[in-house]
This record gives C-alpha cells, sequence and structure tokens, in this order.
C-alpha cells in the first residue's frame, strides 16, 4: 500500500526551539506549529536541517516529531535521514510510527557514496517503509550529490515522492523536472532565491527557511506561480530578496531563530557547536525584518 501526499507549496522548515538549560521548549514548539498553520503554509517540517537534527538524540528526534503531530492538522514530512542505511532505516521507522504523514531523507553525508550505493540506500528504506519519502539533496552539507540519473531513477518507486534540491545548479534542476514529468513525483526548492526560478522550471513547492518569518508572502509567491501569476510571484520574490540573503549569512539556522527572536516567536538560542548570530549581522537583520514590515502596513493601507 502507498500513501499520497500533495506535494504542491509551501512547507516551513522548522526550528527546533531550546529553553535555557538547552532541553527543547516544547511549548514554543507547538506554538511555532500553530502559528504557521494559522498562517495557510501547505505543511510543515520538523527535525530537518533547519531544526538542527544534528544535534538531537533519537529519542528528541522522534519526541519533537509527536509534538508537531500532535498540535496540527496539515501534513507533516519529518526528516529522518543518516549516513548509515540502518541507522537511517530505524530512524524512519520510528519517526513513521510517530505519526509523520512523509519522510525527508537527506542524503548519506560524509562516506561519500557512489550513485550505486545512493540509489541502494534510498531504495532500502523506500521498500521497507510504506511513506511518501523526499530525498533531499544538499551537497554543500553532505559531500556529495545525488546525481540526476540516480534521482529519475528514484521516482518510478512508488514510495519516492519528490527530491528537495538546496543546490544553485537550475541546469541540473530543470533536468530533473524534464525527466520526471510522467511520474508521480514533485521537485521542491531547498534554496529560497531559486524557489521561484524552480517552480518556473516545472517545481511544485518549496521547503523553505524564510516562510518561517514571512508564511503569508512565501505562499503568496508559489501559490501566485503555480496559479501562472508570475507577475505576482516576482513581485513578493524581490520584496523578500534581502530576507532570503540575509537567513543565510552565517550558517543555517543560526540567522533563522535569530529573526524569529526578534519577531517575538523564539529564542534564539542554539546547540553547540553553533552559536548566536554575531553582533554585526544583528543591526542589519533587524533593519530588513523591519522594512518587511512596512512594506506590510503600506499594502494593509492600499
Amino acid at each position: 500500500m502507498t500513501h499520497d501526499i500533495d506535494l504542491d507549496g509551501v512547507f516551513p522548515a522548522m526550528v527546533t526551539p531550546f529553553a535555557s538549560d538547552d532541553s527543547i521548549d516544547f511549548d514554543r514548539l507547538r506554538a511555532e506549529a500553530r502559528r504557521l498553520e494559522r498562517a495557510g503554509v501547505d505543511g510543515l517540517v520538523p527535525v530537518g536541517t533547519t531544526g538542527e537534527s544534528a544535534t538531537l538524540s533519537h529519542d528528541e528526534h522522534v519526541s519533537v516529531v509527536e509534538t508537531v503531530v500532535e498540535t496540527v492538522s496539515i501534513p507533516v514530512i519529518a526528516g529522518a535521514g543518516s549516513n548509515a542505511t540502518r541507522e537511517a532505516l530505524a530512524l524512519a521507522e520510528r519517526t513513521r510510527d510517530a505519526g509523520a504523514d512523509a519522510l525527508l531523507l537527506i542524503s548519506p553525508y560524509y562516506n561519500k557514496p557512489e550513485p550505486a550505493g545512493m540509489e541502494e540506500h534510498y531504495r532500502t528504506i523506500a521498500d521497507a517503509i510504506d511513506l511518501p519519502q523526499v530525498i533531499y539533496n544538499v551537497p554543500g552539507r553532505t559531500g556529495r550529490s545525488i546525481e540526476i540519473d540516480t534521482a529519475a531513477a528514484l521516482a518510478d518507486h512508488p514510495n519516492i515522492a519528490g527530491y528537495k534540491s538546496a543546490s544553485s545548479d537550475l541546469g541540473r534542476l530543470s533536468e530533473l523536472v524534464e525527466r520526471t514529468r510522467e511520474a508521480a513525483f514533485a521537485v521542491l526548492s531547498g534554496e529560497d532565491a531559486l524557489t521561484l526560478p524552480t517552480l518556473a522550471a516545472g517545481g511544485r513547492g518549496t521547503i523553505s527557511v524564510a516562510a518561517n518569518v514571512e508564511p503569508r508572502r512565501v505562499s503568496e509567491m508559489v501559490h501566485a506561480a503555480l496559479d501562472g501569476d508570475f507577475a505576482t510571484a516576482r513581485e513578493r520574490h524581490h520584496e523578500l530578496g534581502p530576507l532570503f540573503r540575509a537567513l543565510f549569512w552565517e550558517t543555517n539556522p543560526i540567522p533563522l531563530k535569530e529573526a524569529l527572536s526578534m519577531r517575538g516567536h523564539t529564542s534564539p538560542s542554539m546547540r553547540t557547536p553553533l552559536s548566536r548570530l554575531s553582533a554585526e549581522h544583528r543591526e542589519e537583520l533587524q533593519e530588513i525584518l523591519d522594512d518587511l514590515e512596512s512594506e506590510q502596513l503600506l499594502e494593509a493601507e492600499r
């Protein structure tokens, strides 16, 4: 049995809020999930890179997924990958049992598998776990890219529902869309600055960092593009451009947590070895957030 999931739209990659004692702040996590759902996003993505999954224990990982699933009624696509197939499979099983609607599976990192090993890794999990799965290409973090041939071959698997691209190579992304047009397979942006070009090439949505800060405007951009209204989509894209860039001034989610703190949503606390946004960037980030709020007020007055 396979499960369907609609991957069109905006899926914020959620942060994991931490309390002053470095434990997970589950009250803040619930509040963030509710806030984003109320803003009209299409689903949520906890415990991915933005959720600092690398510093969570497996028990914490599962608890975050359970909490988000219990809090919202929109789809939850939960991170569940590892560089060891056996570990990725075990975590995927626990994440499925925690109630996730789909899985986001980062490609194996550090050990740099060849294409044949990469394909076997994903097929092993897809054969064993009866949930929709999104394969996640982020070569800047993993040290190895998922080849287009590999991704296109995996698109035929009934449980592999999509591909998240966190790479600047739009040519490769466009080729993947072209080669998987007949499959039930969605190509998603994982780079906010490239979401609009991805949609123009035939992508179906985004797993977005910026949508945590500006969920309504990112949703307006994406759904306008999906509806063919590229004039509106371009307007939103350029309004959000400074934010897109600022959120990657330092390692994600450092600037994002600072932005959410400035907006009064979460603490800026990170788990080591990540640290708070540098003081030199904080003032600039605040100015960008203030400009976005001013633009929103002007729009409301029109």
